[in-house]
């Protein structure tokens, strides 16, 4: 079977091109032999790949379209839809894993043949790996209940049945769990087969786990709005806090970030379940790509269909969705998990966790992300105090903004544990790593808070109390907490930073802030002189795509994934003038790092910025959004380059307004010929100029630091007012 079906959208054209958009828009006007649309809408249409590809070919703008790319095309036009797709994908990539003598053998025939004995191949690798997997053959129940039809079949093992509803809970009946994984039939196979191949070929490559974490980060990253992701350094704190559990449960498991990130160990045991069958499925076949442990993962809703009510795990791990109102109030008024009051409708977080609670062994940990405000709400006192009379709820941890979405909210962690014995004298561990939170648009200072948590609660859990540190951290009688509002947000319980943290490091900021102002004074550039009305011709333009094709520069584009742990420059970085602080996606793909000499610009949000990067910058991930000129030294001034590229019209008529963000074709950017004297006569003015909008930005920023500091100082009664 051909792929001729797989569609491609004038953006993924223009990724295999690499070029932007625009130039797409163009070669659709100026050329009469563009492939036609074959789907799509009228502002958005959909193109054959196969068609797409050999007119970029005999148009010389491609060679070869990237063998990730051919199948990250046909993944996104899978006439099933994507998640289809990378369901298929993943258990095909499993089998490769596992039992790749098997998948040669299978894959060597026609696509039919391929297709009719996958099936019998997946079942013997799927059953032992993901217990309860749905066999074909079977009645497809979740098109039945109106489920996504990623469960193609129910399990021929059923899942453990849920609690049994009394008569108040049994006037709107939950749909009951189904597996998260269904062995697809030959015929919802065969349409893939094509992808498959292509699959099993990146995998050679690349290895079949980062195969599916490639294909699974290009998904999420092209769909943000439809999942809320728990960030790697987030997931890695939160396992470290449960230790090394043999048993370990994920209720609300979206992408199976927690679980993923609990060390691996042969006599593990993994749980999982979401509401959101797509992502149960994804989860699972993450998940047993990853560890050699049985993965039992199960989609439905977890607070009225719980997949494990006998369950009595080492250890949960839960981000739970925040602010349900329809979270069960009305039908599970009588559920015997309320062991510490029936949480009101507007307490979702609650039901979560007691749900976790009800689901640990005696002296098991659960560690919850919350919102911060289930600390302080009024209607939750009451399930909050006998939380903490029964020494249930252990600590609680206040990460930094941008710690995990919303990231404009500091959100916290409950650790809690499922009580074993009665404390005699119960306290409660208040942490506080707000100062880990990173200047401008980064996310946290991750070592610091990792080691700020970790250190805390080691030391509570082994000595049950720790050595108070003003401001970061303190270990609370519960008798303390126990008053009209049971307010646990830990700014509000611990003392203030001591003079040390505070006059102190103001005198400091000062000190900084009085060196900045003497160098930017230096660094202002002379009174400008205007050229002389004889000498002010104009001088001939190039742009940079003909410098692009003349090989005076290579032009790169940002990526959609790359390496754990490397740091990644983002657009917000190079328009603030700050260190790398993004993330992407985890996955193999190959990033573009960055070399010192390089100039790097935003094509989205209109500004008129052109970054040189140093040695600070160097060796970062290209993240997304931006475009990366990498200059010949022999022909073009790195600080030249950047210079003419900042001009206000310059970026004026290379940029398009098509849609509500302006978006920048990098290639109709002009900048003079010069020789190279002369450029670098103009490259020191912009180097110059540059060194002095870094000592503005940076005396801008001290400033703001020290007013706010006065600020808290004066109203905390840490300063003197005279």
């Amino acid at each position: 079977m051909q792929d001729n079906a797989t569609e491609v959208t004038a953006a993924g054209i223009a990724r295999l091109a690499g070029v932007g958009r625009a130039a797409v828009s163009n070669w659709r006007r100026r050329h009469a032999d563009f492939p036609r649309p074959v789907g799509g809408t009228e502002t958005s249409p959909a193109f054959a790949l196969a068609e797409v590809e050999e007119w970029l070919r005999r148009h010389r703008k491609l060679a070869e379209v990237p063998l990730k790319e051919r199948v990250w095309q046909q993944l996104a036009g899978h006439p099933d839809g994507p998640v289809t797709a990378l369901v298929h994908a993943g258990c095909a990539l499993l089998l490769i894993h596992d039992r790749p003598p098997v998948w040669l053998d299978i894959s060597s025939g026609t696509d039919e043949r391929l297709a009719a004995l996958l099936p019998t191949a997946l079942d013997e690798v799927l059953t032992p790996r993901v217990p309860g997997t749905a066999r074909p053959g079977r009645t497809d129940r979740s098109r039945v209940n109106g489920q996504n039809p990623v469960n193609t079949q129910p399990a021929a093992t059923p899942v453990t049945p849920a609690t049994p509803a009394t008569p108040a809970t049994q006037a709107t009946p939950a749909t009951p769990p189904t597996p998260a994984l269904a062995i697809p039939t030959a015929p919802r196979l065969l349409p893939s087969v094509p992808l498959l191949r292509g699959v099993a070929e990146l995998a050679a490559d690349r290895g079949a786990r980062p195969t599916f974490e490639f294909l699974l980060g290009r998904h999420l990253d092209a769909n943000p709005r439809q999942y809320t992701l728990t960030p790697p350094d987030l997931a890695g704190l939160m396992a470290a806090l449960v230790g090394t559990p043999a048993t370990v449960l994920d209720p609300s498991c979206g992408t199976g970030a927690l679980l993923r990130a609990v060390a691996d160990r042969p006599d593990r045991r993994l749980h999982a379940q979401d509401s959101s069958p797509e992502l149960a499925a994804l989860t699972a076949l993450r998940l047993a790509l990853h560890t050699r442990a049985p993965v039992h993962a199960a989609a439905g809703d977890t607070l009225r269909a719980d997949a494990y009510p006998g369950l009595r795990a080492d250890a949960v791990l839960c981000h739970p969705p925040f602010n349900e109102r329809n979270w069960g109030h009305d039908d599970l008024a009588y559920d015997p998990r309320w062991e510490y009051g029936f949480p009101a409708r507007t307490e979702s977080e609650l039901a979560w966790v007691q749900h976790a609670l009800a689901r640990l062994r005696d002296g098991g940990t659960a560690v919850l992300l919350m919102p911060p405000a289930v600390a302080s709400r009024r209607s939750g006192r009451r399930i909050r105090a006998d939380l903490l009379r029964r020494g249930a709820l252990r600590a609680v941890v206040a990460l930094p903004a941008g710690a995990a979405p919303p990231y404009s909210v500091p959100l916290h962690l409950w650790v809690l544990r499922r009580p074993d014995r009665t404390h005699a004298q119960p306290e409660l561990l208040l942490v506080d790593a707000g100062r880990f939170t990173a200047e401008g648009r980064g996310g946290p200072d991750w070592p610091g808070v990792r080691e700020t948590v970790l250190d805390a609660w080691g030391a509570f859990d082994r000595d049950g109390g720790v050595e108070e540190r003003p401001g970061v951290a303190r270990s609370v009688p519960v008798i303390e907490l126990l008053d009209d509002d049971v307010d646990l947000t830990p700014a509000r319980r611990l003392p203030p930073p001591t003079d040390t943290d505070g006059a102190g490091r103001l005198a400091d900021v000062r000190a900084r802030l009085d060196e900045t102002l003497r160098l930017t004074a230096e660094l202002a550039p002379p009174p400008a002189e205007p050229v002389p009305s004889a000498a002010s011709g104009r001088l001939p333009l190039t742009t940079v795509g003909e410098l692009a094709r003349a090989g005076a520069l290579v032009m790169r584009t940002g990526g959609h994934g790359g390496r754990a742990r490397v740091p990644v420059l983002t657009d917000h970085d190079v328009l603030a003038g700050t260190a790398p602080s993004g993330t992407l996606p985890e996955s193999e793909e190959e990033p573009v790092l960055t070399e010192p000499g390089d100039v790097v610009l935003p094509v989205l949000g209109g500004g008129a910025v052109a970054r040189v990067v140093d040695e600070a910058t160097a060796r970062a991930v290209l993240g997304r959004n931006l475009v990366l000129l990498r200059p010949d030294p022999a022909a073009l001034d790195a600080w030249f380059l950047a210079g003419f590229l900042r001009g206000t019209a310059n970026h004026r008529q290379a940029s398009s307004y098509a849609s509500t963000a302006t978006r920048l074709d990098v290639r109709r950017l002009q900048l003079p010929r010069l020789a190279p004297d002369e450029q670098r006569r103009y490259g020191e003015r912009f180097h110059a100029l540059d060194a002095f909008e870094r000592a503005l930005r940076e005396a801008g920023r001290l400033g703001e630091q020290l007013v706010r500091g006065m600020y808290d100082g004066l109203t905390d009664g840490t300063i003197a007012p005279d």
